[in-house]
């Protein structure tokens, strides 16, 4: 079952216990304040022993009492942007992006997954998904168990709408299993969390609350003021080092590491979403891990060679397990859409039923491997491998020259590299020589787009220009590429297809060769107009 999602938008208040509730029917658009009523919660949280959800500002848990009982997952706010999700807050009515301190002006948004109730020690796995890439096989177990008396103060507006609720929590926190010394702890806070209304409610709100004697929260979660500082793992955050950047002065390495930051988040991102067979998901995370591959091989002077070197290796691994469902859905896609293009019959439908269910047996096998893969060691340590190059990257003394510099020739080597390619592309033989060739243009068109892309925060306007003309020879000879692919295939049938779909089958062959001139031509065109382009550097 999929877990059904939301994002929670609220600020939390630390009191004390003789603090009385201030009157919240004056605010700026809250008409009244409806009946409270008390619920008794119970939540057990979960970790691993390293504290590792913690450390990156995640909380599971499995809740009863209340009227959302089961299990919770929240994530952090750079999380919530990473797939469409169903908001409390609707964007018309204000809802902002924020930080994750609970102190700062604006309120920090979560995204919340929700499942139900299930066993007590099992996660579901629509929400073991989203963390499986953050644990990395080491398990999950109870850490701490919170009862809260809560009791909810809901605010309307003057039209009968749900703005938001304050909720007046007394927390008892018993710390679970043996990670930790500390005993339990007692505390009471204030929620103040959106439901239909705006964001602009929280500074009225927050001074009338202040006035009854609250201050904004020292801790961003229940979890966190449970566990205290001592609970917190080593592991790193998700940060993509951008501080590390300053302007068009910025070192090489600080360049080269900032884009590696950015193309590890988007793989993260994208982990549960494989996981989950979401469209798209597959792409998306196989380009992350193509563009770094791109960048370790452009820069890899800056860097010591064996680390590089290993996460080359393994990133290519990680393609190739990502690259085999995907190819089978994207050629699945391209047969069926040019089935539809031919006149509607009975050989249509025989070919439509035979290469659906061919294609579709390629993609669920390439998708078994690919999940196994990303659940063994091998993903795991290239995971912990990369985040460790994020955080200390291996650099060399070259790592300083200016980045501008840096990016500069390496985008000039990887224009000189098309080149190459290009002329070897434009002197072969017809054939299975020519079709060799333009992958290779295409390969090499792949990594100065990557290159180019890396380049853009310290070249601006010109590397991505650069990029774009590569973005475009690209596909055009991935046009070209997954015409031949097809063509081969259906070549290769012989008497696997049933006989009444032998002449669609036939029809779909001769519109390979067709796309595969169509391509050609196109990619001379592209070739020619980016030709200066491409010889005159990104400075």
């Amino acid at each position: 079952m999929k877990a059904v999602q939301a994002v929670e938008v609220e600020k939390k208040y630390d009191v004390g216990d003789d603090a009385v509730v201030p009157q919240l029917q004056h605010l700026p658009g809250v008409a009244r304040v409806g009946e409270a009523h008390t619920a008794e919660l119970e939540a057990v949280y979960f970790d691993t022993a390293q504290r590792t959800l913690q450390s990156r500002r995640i909380t599971l848990r499995r809740r009863t009492g209340g009227t959302d009982a089961g299990w919770h997952l929240k994530l952090p706010a750079e999380a919530a942007a990473a797939e469409e999700t169903s908001p409390r807050v609707p964007a018309a009515q204000g809802a902002v992006p924020g930080g994750t301190d609970p102190a700062a002006s604006e309120p920090p948004r979560r995204r919340e997954l929700h499942a139900p109730l299930g066993q007590p020690d099992v996660v579901p796995d629509s929400l073991l998904a989203y963390v499986q890439a953050f644990v990395r096989g080491n398990p999950l177990v109870p850490v701490v168990r919170l009862k809260t008396e809560r009791t909810t103060y809901p605010l309307y507006g003057p039209d009968g709408v749900h703005l938001a609720d304050l909720a007046d929590d007394r927390v008892d926190a018993q710390p679970l299993g043996g990670g930790t010394s500390s005993g339990g702890k007692h505390w009471r806070e204030w929620e103040l969390e959106l439901v239909h209304g705006p964001a602009s409610l929280f500074e009225p709100a927050g001074q009338v609350l202040a006035a009854a004697g609250a201050r904004p929260a020292g801790h961003a979660s229940k979890l966190a003021k449970a566990l205290g500082a001592g609970g917190t793992s080593k592991v790193s955050g998700s940060g993509t080092g951008g501080a590390l950047l300053a302007g068009k002065n910025a070192p090489a390495a600080a360049v080269v590491t900032v884009f590696l930051a950015g193309q590890l988040k988007q793989l993260l991102d994208r982990d549960a979403g494989v996981r989950l067979e979401e469209p798209e998901a597959i792409h998306d995370m196989r380009s992350a891990a193509r563009r770094m591959r791109s960048a370790l091989a452009a820069y890899r002077k800056l860097y010591r060679a064996v680390p590089v070197r290993r996460l080359r290796d393994e990133l290519s691994w990680l393609g190739g397990v990502l690259g085999a469902p995907r190819d089978a859905e994207v050629l699945r896609s391209r047969l069926l859409g040019q089935i539809d293009e031919l006149p509607p019959g009975e050989g249509a439908e025989a070919a439509r039923d035979f290469l659906d269910r061919r294609a579709g047996a390629t993609f669920d096998a390439g998708y078994r491997l690919l999940q196994e893969a990303l659940v063994s060691e091998r993903y795991f340590r290239l995971l912990d491998s990369l985040e460790d190059f994020r955080d200390t990257p291996p650099v060399r003394g070259t790592a300083v020259e200016p980045g501008r510099r840096a990016v500069a020739k390496a985008v000039d080597k990887s224009a000189k590299r098309i080149r190459r390619s290009h002329k070897a592309a434009s002197h072969a033989r017809r054939g299975t020589e020519r079709e060799t060739a333009l992958h290779q243009v295409r390969k090499d068109a792949k990594r100065l787009r990557h290159v180019a892309e890396s380049a853009a925060a310290v070249s601006g306007k010109r590397a991505r220009k650069v990029a774009k003309a590569a973005h475009r020879q690209q596909k055009i000879l991935g046009d070209y590429h997954d015409a031949v692919i097809a063509r081969d295939l259906l070549a290769g049938l012989g008497s696997e297809a049933p006989a009444a779909a032998t002449e669609a089958i036939t029809a779909l062959l001769a519109r390979q060769h067709e796309l595969m001139s169509a391509a050609e031509h196109k990619y001379r065109k592209a070739r020619r107009k980016s030709r200066d382009l491409l010889r005159g550097g990104v400075l």
